[in-house]
């Protein structure tokens, strides 16, 4: 089930716990994220938002069967976009930090669907709103150099009392 999310801005601004599972489908491999992403207005106080991601990335392992052996991975992981409005087809896109454009998105139906080609790789994205408080998110992505799932749930942090 999804909500219409009419004023994406609004509803975006603020600061959101992240939990995201990884799946690389090549080797099999499932490593998570957690952290916090806080969508910011721009600073040059245009109609746009700052879109940035901290957390703590953990990847197990790869086995030697499977590939060349890569030990486990726990640290800091951290990525930034830039949300601004768009066109008719959908009024706000999803910029890649140096301004390249990664995808539109919009919620005023409660849920989302794009793809993105981005060399050599295709992504699909799709995104719904589960509720005023809460955002789902997968990024699939395929094609020779990459065969991954990304699947995120966000939850509105709540402001302290």
């Amino acid at each position: 089930m999804n909500v219409p999310v009419p004023d994406l801005r609004s509803y975006l601004l603020g600061t959101w716990r992240v939990r995201r599972s990884l799946l690389n489908r090549a080797d099999s491999t499932v490593g998570s994220f957690t952290g916090t992403l806080t969508f910011r207005p721009v600073p040059d106080g245009g109609p746009g938002l700052s879109w940035g991601e901290e957390g703590t990335v953990h990847w197990p392992g790869v086995r030697p069967s499977v590939g060349r052996p890569v030990p486990p991975f726990t640290g800091p992981a951290n990525r930034q976009y830039l949300l601004v409005p768009g066109g008719p087809a959908a009024p706000w896109e999803v910029l890649f930090e140096d301004g390249r454009p990664f995808h539109r998105l919009s919620l005023a139906a409660g849920s989302w669907r794009d793809e993105h080609w981005c060399s050599p790789d295709t992504y699909r994205v799709e995104y719904t709103a589960l509720a005023q408080d809460r955002l789902k998110y997968e990024w699939d992505v395929t094609g020779p150099a990459k065969d991954q799932l990304l699947t995120t749930e966000l939850t509105r942090e709540r402001p302290p009392r």
